[in-house]
């Protein structure tokens, strides 16, 4: 499984973005056994979760991000979206995807994320 992240930017405060995450090398039946997380590390941080979706369609998000991101994915594509609305100057970061598969732990590379004030 090999992932690649994409969408990151410069934006105003209070703009949205749309971060993709293409899994490729993954037929259909792998694609959906795969639970995605997104996750971002701002400078002299930890890296973070900030959502997931599982294998089973559940998702989870991190407070200072619920009610303006939402993860989504399209099996036709395999394809796992980040919608980033209302975004903050705090949201500045890295942003990566993960899936984990058979045990397994993938990253893409990062996405620049900033968020002027």
């Amino acid at each position: 499984v090999q992932l690649q992240a994409s969408g990151g930017g410069l934006v105003q405060a209070g703009g949205s973005l749309r971060l993709s995450c293409k899994a490729s090398r993954a037929i259909l039946s792998t694609f959906s056994g795969i639970d995605f997380g997104w996750y971002r590390q701002a400078p002299g941080e930890q890296r973070e979760l900030v959502a997931s979706l599982n294998r089973g369609g559940s998702t989870s998000y991190a407070d200072s991000v619920k009610g303006r991101f939402t993860v989504s994915r399209d099996y036709a594509k395999r394809m796992v979206y980040l919608q980033m609305n209302s975004l903050k100057p705090e949201d500045t970061a890295v942003y990566y995807c993960n899936g984990r598969w058979s045990g397994s732990d993938y990253w893409g590379q990062g996405t620049q994320v900033t968020v002027s004030s």
